[in-house]
């Protein structure tokens, strides 16, 4: 039962509960969408550096472009182009025998001349793969060229536009609530294939996914990796533009037209028809748009699908997977390990210098751990988990700051008036092992403890005026105090003009050269209460005060160390028969008769027990009085009176 509330007070479960507490907020931040932009902005970051840091894949030889640039439309002086032009073009491209020939340019509409002539090409057998637009609310569509006669080598060419105009998706198929459309890249990709043996398929578990030849494409979901409710519909797959760094071949419409090209440049393979003209403005943004130094900020549509088709080539005949988010469990998961992370970490770390470098330690971890898991295929969240490993970090250093503050003014409250500062510090840097549930827990120690009292206080007292009395009680204590934390104690309380000290707590001893110690400090320290008692006895004469004799008691031996009290009203105390005896050594010479040796001769008699005169051995001088049964005891106690230091003759504190 103790071990459950020690548990349920514990910094451990409070890091746990706020760690968990925050993980729980930034998942619900997270479905609002708020972190999106900066986690699609670190998704773009990953695809640029991985196009740096690791060679890209070549597409190959696979894809030609063929490019309508400005000059070539200034050379026509027309645009569209006419339907004779175009006619001319695909027939010398026909007799180079590519594989398959993309035109990506609309042809919904006629240009004359050459019409029927365009429309002979598109009416016999042909390897030519066009285009229409599917449109949406926000766009109108365009139909399939006027010449194409069914919709199998007509295949939709929209690209998805997320917000602040980057393209990271394709799209495979599209449903406009009637039919099941092919995009063009793909209808390009599966004319090229199938010379290869490769057919799409579904893939071997049910679950309807997309196999094309060596991989299986999941379709995309609204809230994969950094997405929040995106439009996910269609077939839709991640673009790696892993090829992105090395160019398609490309010729102009001129230099094609010309017949400056070599024979075997469109030989079996895929030619893309497209427009790379400023004026025609079909560009696009891409992840490495971002970068300042990219030389192309934008990618013409044309290489946008050129990319596309080989990305789907590069998957189907060498298993190049698409990128594959973590599923929004999984994230779940990933967020709660960094939250829990960031506020057990306020566990290890106490300076402001260590916590700084724990943290950053784990930032970076969390960045390789994402980029590396980016390397190998998979998007891994890294902003959400970073927000509640910051928000997890900051909560659990403001708990445990208010934690400390409390425990350092408890410390405080205890010792700050009773100790040096630096037994103080020293309190607080070893809190873990003396502070338990807010309060100094239970210890085992052996102390040395000092008794005093003064005589005849009582007849004192009934003499003077009480604020008089008051005055003159605080001028002893006061100077009783200075002398005790002078000598490394700690006056523990003040029983009306008594004072007990203690020497060797609040911090345990652990060796018996520190045991002695205390108990010479202890002794040395009734010597100076005598001779300031003294002083005080003159200063008081002067201004025709009583003067007071004090009766000391001082022993040495094992007890029990912490607090009594409740959380508002503290104590720290001791507890042991160590405690006892030296309170009946300072009233033993009161219970006796003032006789023999025993009669007093100064202002102070200081009485110590056998344990204590072991420990100080030969530095003091001592007299034996006597093995007595002390009031309220049953075992023998040797008493000593301490005569003075061997370093002074022993006239001005010894015993009667």
């Amino acid at each position: 039962m103790r071990n459950t509330v020690h548990f349920l007070k514990s910094p451990l479960l409070a890091s746990t509960m706020t760690g968990l507490l925050v993980c729980l907020c930034v998942i619900g931040v997270r479905s609002t969408g708020v972190f999106e932009f900066f986690e699609l902005a670190a998704y773009d970051l990953c695809l640029a550096s991985r196009a740096h840091s690791v060679p890209s894949v070549s597409p190959g030889s696979r894809i030609v472009l063929v490019t309508v640039t400005e000059d070539d439309i200034q050379r026509l002086g027309q645009w569209p182009l006419s339907d004779a032009v175009l006619s001319s073009l695909l027939q010398t491209l026909e007799g180079y025998r590519p594989r398959v020939i993309g035109l990506d340019i609309y042809r919904d509409i006629p240009v004359p001349p050459g019409t029927g002539r365009l429309s002979g090409i598109f009416a016999r057998p042909h390897s030519i793969v066009s285009i229409r637009k599917m449109g949406d609310s926000g766009s109108a569509s365009i139909a399939p060229p006027f010449m194409v006669k069914g919709d199998t080598r007509v295949g939709f060419n929209d690209v998805i536009i997320d917000n602040g105009g980057i393209v990271r998706r394709g799209l495979l198929f599209a449903d406009d609530g009637k039919t099941v459309s092919y995009s063009f890249p793909l209808l390009l990709a599966l004319f090229y294939l199938e010379k290869e043996g490769v057919v799409p398929r579904s893939d071997a578990e049910g679950q309807g996914y997309f196999h094309l030849g060596k991989t299986i494409f999941p379709p995309f979901e609204a809230n994969d990796g950094g997405y929040v409710g995106a439009d996910a519909r269609g077939y839709q797959f991640l673009l790696d533009y892993r090829d992105a760094g090395d160019p398609f071949p490309a010729y102009t419409l001129t230099q094609v037209m010309g017949g400056g090209v070599p024979a075997d440049v469109f030989r079996d393979r895929i030619v893309m028809i497209g427009v790379t003209a400023e004026s025609l403005k079909d560009f696009f943004h891409t992840p490495f748009s971002r970068r300042e130094d990219t030389e192309r900020k934008r990618m013409s549509g044309v290489e946008l699908h050129a990319r596309s088709v080989s990305q789907l080539l590069r998957a189907a005949l060498e298993g190049d997977e698409p990128l594959r988010p973590i599923r929004e469990p999984a994230e779940w998961v990933w967020i709660l390990f960094w939250s829990l992370a960031g506020s057990l970490l306020i566990l290890r770390g106490r300076s402001f210098r260590k916590l700084l470098l724990l943290g950053v330690l784990s930032l970076t971890l969390l960045v390789l751990v994402t980029y590396s898991a980016f390397i190998l295929g998979w998007w891994v969240p890294v902003v959400p988990p970073a927000v509640s490993w910051a928000l997890s970090g900051a909560f659990g250093t403001a708990h445990a700051a208010y934690r400390e503050r409390t425990q350092r003014t408890l410390l405080m409250q205890l010792f700050s008036r009773h100790v040096s500062p630096d037994v103080a510090e020293a309190l607080w840097e070893q809190r873990e092992h003396f502070m338990d549930g807010g309060r100094p827990r239970p210890q085992r120690l052996t102390v040395t403890v000092l008794f005093t009292d003064l005589k005849g206080f009582t007849s004192v007292s009934e003499m003077m005026d009480p604020q008089a009395l008051m005055e003159w009680l605080n001028e002893y204590m006061e100077t009783m105090a200075r002398t005790v934390g002078e000598q490394g104690g700690v006056v523990n309380k003040y029983i009306g003009d008594a004072v007990m000290a203690l020497f060797g707590v609040p911090l345990a001893r652990n060796s018996e050269e520190e045991i002695r110690g205390d108990a010479v400090h202890a002794v040395r320290c009734a010597l100076a209460m005598a001779e300031r008692l003294k002083e005080l006895n003159a200063q008081w004469q002067e201004r025709n005060l009583p003067v007071a004799e004090m009766r000391i008691g001082i022993q040495t031996g094992p007890l029990v160390a912490g607090s009594l009290g409740s959380t508002q009203r503290m104590e720290y105390t001791v507890i042991g028969d160590t405690v006892n005896i030296a309170s009946r050594l300072e009233r033993y010479g009161k219970e006796m008769p003032e006789s023999g040796t025993l009669s007093p001769t100064g202002p102070c008699r200081i009485l110590i027990g056998g344990e204590t005169r072991t420990l100080i051995g030969d530095e003091f001088l001592t007299e034996k009085v006597g093995e007595v049964v002390l009031k309220g005891k049953k075992r023998t106690v040797t008493i000593y009176a301490v005569k003075g230091s061997v370093q002074q003759e022993s006239g001005e504190c010894e015993a009667a």
